[in-house]
């Protein structure tokens, strides 16, 4: 009892205390919008999902966060693993829910699991492992190599799945953690340049013809916007609704009759935006960029490498899927299905970002060399 005592007494006084209040508040904002934007269905299963995914991610980021981050990283091989067989089950399983056209869920009975969720954790820990290991040789070409190939194996196989917006975020993850590695900038000017030359390419060949449209629809004043903006459109219509105040929680003209497409995921966002206002929407950002500035911090004050990659990778998936998801919902980018973190329904979602959260709260527990556990010894 005493060791167990000590424990949670080493927790309370080492834990990032800020970022996990901020996550859970977040989490709970996220709750409240998602049964305002459900309540017309009657169906409380969403809200109710979301809630339990918020007390049992707040116990797992604990559970992970008391851990020793290098024992996790000793065991890469098994959490690479553990991501890549269910992305892998999705090819030959897979199903797509109401509302979506890919096939990037597992039907598991009682519930719908999103694989590529999972792997984005696993990912930061096999990532973040073999560039901390590679370093000090990171810019020679035969070290560089392996390191692209392993960060664009997640990329490509999500976007064979079907996944691109996913596939997206996968990229921005591997850019951000080379980057933070120590990556040379000339390697980044020239992938830019090449990426200038191959993107018609990539349009005309990679993307199909729905994904052409929504790219073509943003720039195209004069695009249907009861066919491939509708429901983009829809959503500025309840931005606009929700002026400075918003229309009060609960009382959204279309947030309550579901009128905007998604409104309980993906365009959570436009659902606040109405009956919150715009200080609801810039709650929803402030809050969010709170946890990626507390990420970043911790990467600052860690002293181990791979602790630093984990940091920067976990802010790079936050950071991501909040700029492309608001960038969706104020029609500035098109729709390609990316949720908002901590917000949008999604029980898989919400779980994984707590693995995310319990690995960046590990790192600042063990930010520097020596342990927290000082009493061990004494027990």
């Amino acid at each position: 009892m005493r060791r167990i005592l000590t424990r949670i007494a080493d927790f309370i006084r080492e834990s990032d205390k800020i970022l996990l209040l901020l996550c859970v508040f977040t989490s709970v904002y996220g709750c409240l919008a998602v049964f305002s934007a459900t309540r017309h269905t009657e169906n409380l299963r969403p809200v109710i999902v979301q809630a339990l995914c918020i007390m049992l991610g707040t116990i797992a980021a604990i559970v992970i966060s008391a851990l020793d981050y290098d024992r996790i990283l000793k065991l890469w091989p098994l959490i690479g693993i553990a991501g890549l067989i269910p992305v892998i089950l999705t090819f030959f399983f897979g199903f797509a829910p109401e509302g979506t056209d890919d096939k990037a869920w597992l039907d598991l009975g009682i519930t719908a699991f999103q694989p590529s969720e999972l792997l984005k954790i696993c990912f930061l820990v096999t990532f973040s492992t073999h560039l901390s290991r590679v370093k000090p040789t990171i810019n020679k070409l035969k070290t560089l190599l392996p390191v692209c190939l392993h960060g664009a194996f997640p990329v490509l196989l999500i976007h064979i799945q079907g996944d691109d917006g996913t596939a997206l975020v996968f990229a921005i993850m591997v850019l951000f953690m080379m980057w933070a590695a120590g990556v040379s900038w000339k390697y980044f000017a020239a992938l830019l340049v090449t990426a200038a030359v191959a993107s018609p390419i990539f349009y005309f060949f990679i993307l199909n013809g729905d994904q052409q449209a929504r790219i073509k629809a943003i720039f195209d004043p004069a695009a249907d916007v009861q066919g491939i903006l509708y429901q983009q459109y829809r959503g500025k219509i309840a931005l606009a609704n929700g002026g400075f105040w918003g229309q009060g929680f609960l009382k959204g003209d279309l947030t309550q009759v579901g009128g905007v497409p998604m409104g309980h995921n993906d365009f959570i966002f436009v659902s606040i935006g109405e009956e919150f206002g715009f200080l609801g929407c810039m709650a929803v950002i402030l809050l969010l960029a709170a946890v990626c500035f507390r990420c970043m911090r911790i990467a600052r004050i860690c002293s181990k490498d791979s602790g630093k990659l984990i940091c920067v990778g976990f802010f790079a998936i936050i950071f991501a899927q909040m700029v492309i998801n608001i960038g969706m919902c104020v029609q500035v980018l098109p729709v390609i299905g990316i949720t908002l973190p901590f917000f949008s329904a999604g029980g898989t979602s919400l779980l994984c970002l707590y693995l995310g959260v319990g690995l960046v709260l590990n790192v600042y527990m063990h930010r520097n060399s020596r342990t927290i556990y000082l009493h061990d010894d004494q027990v």
